[in-house]
């Protein structure tokens, strides 16, 4: 098949058949691997990597390959998930362990990998399960080279490449040559990207006929043809074997394309250069590539056109940590392509903010947030009820019970939250996370002007050992007409907070309390909107905005100064200063944007319950059932204010 008839009006754009591992890459850059002290994980497999990074260009990309009944096989399925891969294909194994990759960053050229893959899930891929009903919904089947490997996974790449044939789906190979994989080195040589082995060459010829496109390194193409040193020999003698358009992967020099005869020269060949970048280590490029060449040929491109989209996938991978996670979107390459990126990606601060927020991640089209993170509050609750400080615990437990309640009783499932501190609710914060619920968690320390921390100045370090999930929530009392000297202080403070959050991948709510001492009457939105305007100007872009009921015309100009300055911004949420439902109820009528996202209220659904259970006036049921009841009332008011906007 040529690339010109590549089938259309199928199902699914591309599947990818081969490794799927969990990547464990160093943190300590420069470190050997015998000195890396922490890891971070990502989902990874030459295979897996491509098929994200399709998927996150907007294929519809699916996976075929094989995983343990374990938590890494679920991590690994669940990251694929969310990007929008189909996982049908995945094959559950329930005696053999997910593999996994231990992947250091020595310097730009030098990746120490270590792969525990003895016997592991994906290379017992059963070819009796491999769908030709699935491989007949898809324009493309990629296969990369270690699964021609060993029998085992040679049987169900031949019968997936079989259906192929059968149903006119284009037949890809990305060569993928790790000499370790094919038992050709020690085992701690997973770096070594070349060993010259008849028997593999052998082995590449007999399948090489049974494909349409070959994309491989010069490295891979000298073990195809097997002529070790003479890359052009290589080429001819794979020419000799197959009709297969060829594309060369050149590194920093871009890459060539080959769909007939073999040049004299491989200068001769169609060749597009390679982007001009930075490099933090080459490790992932080849992967990159392959989902920005398959991306732009799968979209009806040439191959220039969808060579200079591979390249510059190719590039901003090579220039960050990790391959999947790395993976640009297409509102990055918009940017990247505009003409207004920086020569260094570490250092475009838009093509950064692009790539948090453009990315897949859950969506929360509405909010309904029982915010109990209070510290003061909750002692001061205490002292007044003459009751030990030490049930505060139990309490902030009973709390994530009432939210329950009624994420069950008002089907909030995906609607619902909590605001939870680490003080009195570190057990309440372990049972809210991982349920699926919205779950914020301060790092202020209450009451403080200028802001401080509650747990010291190093709050990057902190953020390491948060879940990722968890929202860094930042309440600060901040006025643009504050003395100098103090703004200038507070606006430091938020400094640290978005550059920790930046590093650390934690979304950052930041919640604006206008101080009533420098907001005259009836300038409380004024204030809150300016302080929004400054904040963006100093370059911070938060996820969330919490803000104090205002205005309909508040609401408005702030949707308005949000769709000017970060379009991708989650939206706001109304906070609830204590004030009676009723009160809120009615504020709730005024937020008539869609940029209102919901409430995040405290005080107002607990206190007095809170008090009563302290006093020993209720008991444990009693708390909830009253929290329960307020909640529910909020829940129902923000309803009705939607359905008014809606009608």
């Amino acid at each position: 098949m040529r690339l010109s008839d590549i089938p259309s009006g199928r199902r699914h754009d591309l599947a990818c058949l081969g490794r799927l591992a969990v990547d464990l890459y160093a943190q300590q850059l420069g470190s050997r691997l015998e000195d890396v002290s922490s890891f971070a994980k990502y989902l990874g497999g030459s295979s897996a990597n491509i098929a994200f990074g399709a998927a996150r260009l907007g294929l519809r990309a699916a996976m075929i390959s094989r995983v343990g009944d374990e938590q890494m096989g679920r991590f690994l399925t669940e990251t694929l998930q969310r990007e929008g891969c189909d996982t049908s294909q995945l094959q559950i194994d329930p005696q053999r362990l997910t593999a996994l990759v231990l992947l250091g960053l020595k310097d730009r050229d030098t990746f120490p990998l270590l792969f525990y893959r003895e016997n592991c899930a994906d290379m017992a891929l059963a070819a009796d399960a491999i769908s030709e009903d699935f491989i007949a919904s898809c324009r493309a089947l990629l296969i990369t080279g270690t699964h021609l490997s060993t029998p085992t996974v040679l049987a169900a790449s031949e019968r997936a490449l079989g259906f192929a044939q059968r149903h006119g789906v284009l037949r890809v190979l990305d060569i993928d040559y790790r000499p370790v994989l094919w038992g050709l080195t020690a085992r701690g040589e997973g770096a070594n990207r070349f060993v010259a082995d008849a028997a593999v060459t052998t082995r590449l010829q007999a399948v090489l006929p049974q494909f349409d496109l070959l994309i491989g390194t010069e490295e891979e193409f000298l073990i195809a043809g097997g002529v070790p040193g003479d890359l052009l020999a290589s080429l001819r003698a794979v020419r000799a074997v197959t009709q297969a358009a060829l594309v060369v992967k050149l590194g920093a020099a871009g890459c060539c394309f080959i769909d007939g005869e073999i040049p004299a020269r491989l200068t001769d060949a169609v060749t597009v250069r390679g982007e001009r970048i930075a490099v933090m280590n080459v490790l992932g490029a080849g992967d990159a590539f392959a989902a920005g060449l398959m991306t732009g040929l799968l979209r009806g491109q040439g191959f220039e056109q969808a060579a200079r989209l591979a390249n510059a996938c190719g590039a901003i991978v090579v220039s960050r940590h990790g391959c999947a996670p790395a993976m640009p979107t297409p509102a990055e390459l918009e940017h990247w392509f505009s003409g207004q990126r920086l020569p260094r990606v570490d250092a475009d601060v838009q093509l950064a903010h692009l790539h948090r927020t453009t990315a897949a991640r859950k969506a929360w089209p509405q909010l309904c947030v029982l915010a109990f993170d209070h510290r003061s509050q909750f002692f001061e609750l205490a002292r007044q009820a003459g009751a030990d400080p030490a049930r505060l615990p139990a309490l902030k437990q009973l709390l994530v019970r009432a939210a329950e309640r009624i994420e069950t009783s008002h089907r909030l499932q995906g609607q619902v939250g909590v605001l939870i501190d680490d003080v009195y609710g570190e057990d309440a914060l372990a049972s809210a996370t991982g349920r699926g619920w919205w779950v914020g968690r301060p790092v202020e320390l209450p009451g403080s002007r200028p802001l401080r921390f509650e747990h010291g100045a190093s709050l990057a370090t902190r953020l390491q050992q948060w879940p990722a999930e968890q929202v860094v929530k930042c309440l600060v009392h901040y006025h643009p007409d504050d003395a100098t000297d103090l703004r200038l202080e507070q606006e430091q403070q938020l400094r640290q907070v978005w550059d920790a959050t930046r590093a650390s991948g934690h979304e950052l709510l930041l919640e604006l309390i206008s101080p009533p001492a420098v907001t005259p009457p009836g300038t409380a939105d004024t204030a809150v909107l300016r302080s929004v305007k400054r904040l963006y100007n100093l370059g911070f872009k938060p996820e969330w905005w919490k803000l104090a009921p205002m205005t309909a015309a508040g609401w408005e100009a702030l949707a308005a100064l949000i769709a000017e300055r970060d379009p991708q911004c989650r939206g706001a949420v109304i906070l609830g200063l204590n004030k009676p439902l009723a009160e809120l109820a009615e504020g709730f009528g005024r937020a008539r944007h869609p940029i209102v996202k919901g409430f995040m209220v405290g005080r107002t659904l607990w206190a007095g319950p809170a008090l009563a259970w302290l006093r020993g006036e209720l008991d444990d049921e009693g708390l909830v059932r009253q929290v329960c009841g307020n909640f529910a009332t909020l829940v129902e008011a923000w309803r009705d204010a939607r359905a008014e906007v809606a009608a």
